[in-house]
């Protein structure tokens, strides 16, 4: 009898590993393992690739080799992270294509015990969401801002909670009441509320809370670290070391944008754009007024780049960096797809007009730098985030 399991964890957390194994093939038979996955938004994603038994009749991710397919060699969770737009497992005959067996794995964001908090109006003007770990604590706090085309993600926060961490998922616009479209300028005193309220939470030990960045949002980062208080260890990945095409606002204070360079950018013959060199040097003469004073910060700093990030030269703007030769722009959580390419509407264009553009990196090298640097981004707020260990619990979380 054909048979697909999912060993051990046919239910397990977005960012742990499953160990895939099928059973009951003929000796040497060729098979096709697929993958698919539907997105909250409705969009099917798919990988899928040929292996052959072994002479017990046997397919083992950890030990065969995909023969060609979305990867080749031995990858145990090469479904999950070549999936591409288009969370069963297929098996289908290498030769017939008649359906063998299927399994599910149900990929969770959330541990049992762990709070969602939607912020609302008794929190004054932020909007977000709060997630606490199970467990008295205190907790390390970290304030997660992602803000990519508007709107709020929750994945990184949810993870990095049930690693015992208070974490708030920060919007800014496009979310809730918020304005919909990028602001005017960024109004550093918002992102001063809410490192206030996540430091007041008496779940959040500490003296200081971490932050978590990337893209654009590395530049406000690395303000906050600049000119706030309360922020001991800052992440900041794939973005810029100065202030990038909006003006900040703090108090009396303004830095003024660097402006991209339309000129630069390339059209590619796949009609993306590559916008990688738009962005000015901003350590020459008259661009230094937007560079971020990192030198007056506190804070504790984890540069992380992508060489192949085709959206900043994440490289020219990092000093002491974790590099990734091969990976893009958008380093995201173990096992999240490679996304090759990204885009968003624009304001004053038809709804149904998009503007897309390369992000950069291979599937293979982006999916070794994602379990990597979550793996560095971890160990990075335990280290600086004073006293994180976990008093009110105990704890065996990886």
């Amino acid at each position: 009898r054909h048979s697909t399991s999912v060993l051990e964890a046919p239910r397990c957390f977005f960012d742990e590993p499953v160990h895939v194994q099928v059973d009951g093939l003929s000796p040497h038979q060729k098979v096709e393992l697929r993958s698919i996955l539907w997105d909250d938004k409705g969009v099917i994603f798919r990988a899928s690739s040929v292996y052959k038994a072994d002479a017990t009749g046997q397919v083992d991710l950890y030990r065969s080799p995909s023969l060609g397919g979305s990867y080749t060699g031995v990858e145990p969770m090469g479904l999950f992270w070549t999936m591409a737009p288009e969370t069963p497992h297929n098996v289908l005959h290498g030769d017939t294509g008649e359906l063998l067996a299927t399994a599910t794995n149900e990929r969770r964001f959330m541990t049992e015990g762990a709070r969602r908090i939607p912020l609302g109006l008794k929190e004054g003007r932020i909007r977000g969401v709060l997630f606490l770990p199970p467990g008295q604590g205190p907790f390390p706090g970290v304030l997660d801002v992602y803000i990519l085309g508007g709107g709020l993600s929750e994945v990184r926060a949810s993870l990095l909670a049930n690693k015992g961490f208070v974490v708030l998922a920060l919007a800014y616009y496009g979310y809730q009441d918020m304005p919909r479209n990028v602001p005017k300028h960024f109004d550093l005193e918002y992102f001063e509320e809410a490192i206030t309220f996540l430091r007041r939470q008496t779940q959040v030990q500490g003296p200081g809370i971490g932050i978590l960045s990337i893209s654009k949002i590395g530049d406000l980062a690395l303000s906050m670290a600049s000119f706030l208080s309360g922020i001991s260890a800052t992440v900041w990945i794939n973005s810029c070391n100065a202030n990038v095409m909006t003006p900040l606002h703090y108090k009396d204070l303004v830095i003024p944008p660097l402006m991209p360079i339309l000129e630069n950018i390339t059209l590619l013959p796949s009609g993306h754009f590559d916008v990688r060199d738009t962005i000015q040097d901003p350590d020459t003469e008259g661009n230094r007024g937007s560079l971020i004073p990192i030198e007056r910060s506190s804070s504790r700093f984890l540069f992380a780049v992508s060489e192949d990030d085709r959206n900043w030269n994440s490289c020219l703007f990092a000093q002491q960096v974790v590099t990734y030769p091969r990976a893009g722009h958008l380093l995201e959580v173990p096992y999240m797809p490679h996304c090759p390419s990204a885009g968003s509407v624009e304001e004053g264009l038809k709804p149904t007009m998009r503007l897309s553009w390369i992000c950069g990196g291979g599937a293979k090298a982006h999916h070794e730098a994602q379990l990597d640097l979550w793996r560095k981004v971890k160990e990075f707020f335990r280290k600086h985030l004073k006293g994180s260990s976990n008093t009110g619990q105990k704890s065996n979380l990886k």
